[in-house]
Parts: structure tokens; sequence; C-alpha cells
């Protein structure tokens, strides 16, 4: 049993590694400005010791934020699944729910609605051309998120399509239809894209970076890049694809996004984004 102090409500992140993660952050920061009696915390717990975790949890707690590969394997120990999270086949949200007879499980996706939110800060609202860079969990949320838009046949970047199973399931379920693609084939379908959402770590990214450069694109102001990293806030990729014209935002405004649902889910109350959002840098910051 997880110990408390009376009176006080519960969250926390799960993970292993964990010792990094900017949730206890964020919701630190929306419980303050909030005024509620809420703490959170951060906690090792890997697959096999999730269901101990879990079942270990008194009635003081609110909810759990998840981190990978969790996001996958709490699916069989909950009572319910929201439709979005079994679409990406991922959840990162779990609510503990007082019943009659226990508590329920309750399994949600804040991911996907982070992806929209931080595009719609870029301008983005709708699109019918989009590309994905990766083709891992994070890039499967993002083809959710570019659904919602109205992109039906999002471009996929990966080196190895073998990679993207998770991708190609969800795909099927949510009557999407994803076309494979190389990195070296990448710039032609940016240039004809509405969204391009980045997944791919730094790295990766920057090797996709200097391929735009060197194929010499000049880029709508209204196309949009997220890319989903946020430690270094500005990516090469990012440098480069606002040097090229295009609107880049960064992947501390999908995080952002993604801990405010979380907290609207788990506490009832509207997250107090910029009070969460200036937490968040300032943590950044100082690292």
């Amino acid at each position: 049993m997880v110990a408390h102090v009376a009176g006080t409500r519960r969250a926390a992140v799960l993970g292993s590694p964990i010792e990094h993660s900017l949730s206890p952050v964020l919701h630190g920061a929306a419980y303050e400005a909030l005024g509620i009696d809420w703490e959170y915390s951060a906690h090792e717990v890997t697959e096999e010791t999730l269901g101990g975790f879990i079942d270990g949890l008194d009635d003081s707690w609110g909810g759990l934020s998840l981190t990978m590969p969790l996001k996958v394997a709490v699916v069989p120990m909950l009572d319910y699944v929201e439709s979005m999270a079994k679409l990406v086949g991922a959840v990162n949200t779990v609510l503990l729910q007082p019943q009659a007879a226990g508590r329920h499980l309750v399994g949600a996706n804040t991911d996907v609605h982070g992806v929209v939110e931080a595009l719609a800060e870029g301008g983005l609202k709708q699109a019918s051309e989009g590309v994905i860079v990766g083709g891992g969990a994070t890039a499967t949320s993002a083809m959710a998120a570019l659904g919602r838009l109205g992109v039906t046949r999002p471009v996929v970047v990966v080196r190895n399509r073998a990679r993207a199973g998770g991708l190609l399931r969800a795909a099927t379920k949510m009557g999407v239809e994803p076309r494979f693609v190389g990195f070296d084939e990448a710039p032609d379908f940016v240039a004809r894209a509405d969204a391009v959402v980045s997944t791919v770590p730094a790295t990766v990214g920057e090797s996709l970076a200097r391929g735009l450069t060197e194929a010499g694109l000049e880029l709508r102001p209204e196309i949009v890049l997220l890319d989903a990293v946020y430690d270094p806030v500005v990516t090469p990729l990012g440098s480069a694809w606002a040097g090229m014209g295009g609107t880049f935002v960064d992947g501390t405004r999908m995080l952002l996004h993604q801990a405010g649902e979380q907290v609207r889910l788990m506490t009832g109350r509207e997250a107090p984004l910029e009070a969460m959002g200036n937490a968040l840098m300032g943590a950044l910051a100082s690292r």
C-alpha cells in the first residue's frame, strides 16, 4: 500500500527510467495554480511490477500517467478503455474512479489531444496532406491526430517498415491508409504537406533536415512542423524548418497540452496551461 497524507488526493507518473520525467513539474504547477489539495509523484515501475503497484493503491488515488512500455502493458488491467486509446492501442492516462463495489480503472489517451492542440498553436486546424516521421507509439498518436484534422492518407517516413507494425494495425482500425516512404523520398512529400509531425530523436531529425536543405526546399509559411522532441526545445530540424520558411512548433507544446488534458480528466478542473507552461520552461532552462 502506497502511503499518503490524510485528505490529500494522489496522482503519479509511472515508468522506467522515470527520473527525468517532467510530469511532476507540470501537474504540480497545475495543482498549485488551481489551489487544490493534490500531490503528484514519480515512481520507477516496470511491466513486471505494474500490476502490483496498481493493486497497492488506496482510495486516495485519482489518476496515473504512464510512459512506454506501460502504455500497452496496462490495457489488460483496465475495466474500460476509451475509444481513442483503443484506436491508438496505447493508454497514457489511468483514472481511478470509486465504485460501490471497489473502484473502476479507466484508460485514456491524451497524446492525440496534445498533437492536435500543438498544431493548432501553429495555426493548423484542418489538413488534407500530412507527413509523419517515425513509426512508433508517438507516431501512431500523430496519425490519429492528423486523422482528426482530415488527413486520411498520411505519408509515414521510416527507415524500417517492419518496426511500424503497431502503427499499421492502428491505421486499419482507424480506416486510415498510410503510405510508407524512406528518408530519401521525404522532401517531395514534405513540400506538399499541410502538417508534418516528427517523432524521431533529434539526431535522426537532423539527418532529415540535411536532406530537406540539400533539396533546396522553400516552404509555405502555413506548413506546420511539430517536432515531438522537447530537449532541446529548438531541434536541428526545427531550426532548419523555420529557416526554409515554414512554421515550427516545438515539442513542449505537445507535452503541455497532453498533461493539461490529464489534469482535466483526473481533477475535473480546466488546466491552468499558462502556469504549467511557465513551470515547464523553467525546469528545462535549469537542466
